[in-house]
């Protein structure tokens, strides 16, 4: 806005879907205690108020890159049997942040402020995980 304070924030943003599998533990959640799958859908948000000199927060393609990585990792497996689920339960909570941990260490765009995973298990449940840049 010219002439004045305030200030934009921008957000780019990547879905994929995958199919995966799991079954929760320590609770008695019906079918959800038995192996069971998903197509999930993950989207990544990227935020940040500065534009490079392209007039991109980050190019898509590098957030493509990276995402398609994260979604193959996952993509037909059984959760449980992951490493990084040892003795968790695969929860779309525990799932979203995961992926959000491996967003932030392979970003390299120092214009990303904060980033925010939504992942969803069907049509109506999702989760998300957010961090802000500190």
């Amino acid at each position: 806005m010219t002439g004045s304070n305030a200030s934009s924030t921008y957000c780019v943003a990547v879905k994929r879907d995958f199919v995966a599998r799991h079954f929760l533990f320590g609770g008695d959640w019906g079918s959800e205690n038995q192996l069971h799958s998903h197509h999930y859908q993950v989207e990544v948000c990227l935020e940040g108020s500065e534009l490079d000199q392209h007039g991109y927060l980050v190019d898509i393609v590098d957030i493509e890159n990276c995402i398609n990585g994260l979604v193959d990792h996952y993509r037909d497996r059984d959760l449980n049997d992951l490493p990084e689920f040892k003795g968790l339960n695969p929860s779309i909570e525990r799932l979203s942040s995961f992926f959000l941990e491996a967003f932030w260490r392979h970003l390299s765009s120092s214009n990303v402020q904060a980033i925010t995973i939504k992942l969803w298990e069907n049509e109506i449940a999702w989760a998300s995980c957010r961090r802000e840049k500190v």
